[in-house]
């Protein structure tokens, strides 16, 4: 089978669409996979290129592993999964001719191996080193969102970790906030900030001025009613 040259942009990006719409997509190992160049495998989930240049994962027996689009192609139609089994070679006269069995098995062999006790499906849990190599390899954690808002008069921040919410927005104290945007250098943002925080303190000296001067009033009220008695 013609293990191709790996996976194009658009041969990637067709791979999304079928997973999307629920289908696992064959693919077939090329030469830079390794002992397994030729296999047949299925797509289960394309994870995010930028985290690792292994984002294709593939099942490939009983277990899932992450790729690189050189490591794949698209599998032809018809492509079986059946590992083609090497021919026994020649007896000689010093040796009797032994069945060979194959190095990687998927379904169970044509051949019995009588030397064998344990269950055929054993022989999927060899694998060639590079498989388990890969095995071992932990994917990256998701990646973290912090989120500083101003809406309404008032500072939030919310915290989620890839699709998982850690931290439903809550309010902070103005200075709170000030203390974080006090770590972003961006021009402009500590600016906007200072100007938010402005026009705060100006309303708030406003209605400051409007209860002393209606505290004012009702002092004075106070103060007749007093006379009066």
């Amino acid at each position: 089978m013609d293990a191709g040259q790996g996976l194009s942009t658009d041969e990637v990006q067709s791979l999304r669409d079928a997973l999307a719409a629920g289908r696992r997509p064959r693919v077939v190992f090329t030469a830079s996979a390794g002992q397994i160049a030729g296999q047949v495998g299925q797509v289960v989930e394309l994870t995010d290129p930028e985290v690792s240049d292994e984002f294709v994962v593939v099942r490939f027996g009983r277990d899932e592993l992450p790729f690189s689009p050189a490591d794949l192609a698209v599998a032809p139609k018809g492509a079986g999964r059946r590992v083609a089994e090497p021919k026994p070679e020649p007896p000689t006269q010093e040796q009797p001719p032994a069945v060979a069995e194959p190095e990687f098995v998927l379904d169970t062999p044509r051949v019995p191996t009588p030397r064998r006790e344990e269950p055929k499906v054993e022989q999927v849990e060899k694998a060639p080193a590079r498989r388990a190599a890969k095995a071992v390899k932990p994917k990256g954690p998701a990646g973290l969102t912090v989120t500083l808002a101003y809406a309404e008069g008032e500072w939030t921040v919310a915290a989620q970790q890839g699709s998982k919410a850690l931290a439903k927005p809550y309010v902070v104290k103005p200075a709170e906030a000030l203390k974080m945007v006090a770590l972003v250098d961006v021009p402009g943002v500590q600016e906007a900030v200072e100007q938010i925080l402005g026009t705060e303190r100006a309303e708030a000296e406003q209605q400051a001025e409007k209860l002393r001067a209606e505290l004012a009033e009702i002092e004075a009220r106070l103060a007749e009613l007093r006379e009066a008695r």
